[in-house]
């Protein structure tokens, strides 16, 4: 067994897009796991657009990632060490690991994973935190009704890709959008959505809302906003009377700063929210763990059917983290983005 690790720390804020610079791998020694602890080798780790907003030395619902300190990730590996009677040398587990081959983790922070069941990958998309997020933010803020009609971007995503696929099950029309013909081709013939619309094909949010009215004739009844900029501003002016609009992010002005233009201004925005009886509820998928047992029971066993589909898009290496990471937040990925590190 190796007596090194890999990781890769954060080397300075980024100041709009992160860039190569903002990142830097190091090799650092590998740590022994103490009392209820073990060591993991880690096979595949994931990234999310929400690790872009760690990187801002910013308040918001969880503390920035220091300067120096190992990028935050979860993560699913092997058991190579234990000193915790709840897991084995040779259990495979899902934790927040970081961007790093190897962690020593506290044996309450991690969850047994099946390999046997579904991939193990499925845990840090389709049945962990992205699909986790589509599923709540749908169900529980969105109140979906047979008929009505549901619009989403990144269609082709972890979360969008969940949100559509349980819209069609509970009888809506399903609208996605997603940038480049193929990954809109994606979403209707692979996951099933009864339209998917090019953002990239529209150079102003006017002719993207009426490529989405023709696509919505009946108007938009759940926005699932994960997107932000162009597409919110397309999609906001054909919201029904008792829209519901779930927010679990707005990956479009991660990199702005204060530095953000929209054709909806605040007055619009309330007013119309007024006047329409729009519930808009922003949430984090952090505050509502608590649900996620019966997310698992209900999601599971369709992922193993297949009932429910997923993209993943694989990236080796840990050295080649920062690039992927970079790609997803301008969109590159088709599906879920993971970095294979065995």
């Amino acid at each position: 067994m190796t007596d090194t690790l890999k990781r890769i720390v954060l080397a300075s804020r980024p100041d709009g897009a992160p860039t190569d610079d903002n990142f830097r791998l190091e090799d650092a020694p590998l740590p022994s796991p103490g009392a209820d602890e073990v060591l993991i080798r880690v096979h595949y780790m994931s990234l999310d657009p929400y690790m872009r907003g760690r990187m801002d030395d910013a308040k918001s619902y969880a503390a920035p990632v220091p300067i120096g300190g190992t990028m935050e990730a979860g993560g699913v590996g092997e058991v190579i060490a234990s000193q915790s009677p709840d897991f084995a040398v040779g259990d495979f587990v899902f934790g927040m690991m970081g961007w790093t081959t190897h962690a020593v983790m506290p044996a309450a922070e991690l969850r047994k994973l099946d390999p046997k069941l579904a991939p193990p990958t499925t845990a840090l998309g389709v049945l962990g935190m992205p699909g986790f997020t589509g599923w709540y933010g749908l169900n529980k803020l969105g109140r979906p009704k047979a008929g009505e009609t549901l619009v989403v971007a990144a269609a082709t995503g972890p979360v969008g890709s969940m949100v559509g696929q349980l819209a069609k099950a509970a009888g809506l029309r399903a609208v996605g959008i997603a940038g480049g013909a193929d990954k809109c081709a994606l979403a209707t013939d692979t996951l099933g959505f009864d339209a998917c619309i090019d953002h990239r094909a529209y150079d102003s949010a006017s002719d993207l809302r009426a490529a989405l009215a023709d696509a919505c004739p009946d108007g938009i009844d759940i926005y699932f906003e994960n997107v932000g900029g162009k597409v919110f501003d397309a999609v906001f002016p054909l919201m029904n009377p008792h829209g519901r609009i779930p927010i679990c992010g707005v990956v479009s002005w991660y990199n702005a700063g204060g530095k953000i233009d929209s054709e909806v201004p605040t007055p619009t925005l309330w007013r119309q929210t007024l006047v329409k009886f729009l519930s808009i509820n922003g949430f984090i998928i952090m505050n509502h763990w608590d649900d996620y047992p019966e997310f698992l029971t209900e999601i599971a066993p369709k992922v193993v059917t297949g009932d429910i589909k997923f993209l993943e898009d694989v990236a080796e290496g840990i050295e080649n983290a920062p690039t992927a990471f970079m790609g997803m937040l301008r969109g590159k990925n088709r599906g879920k983005q993971i970095v294979k590190l065995i």
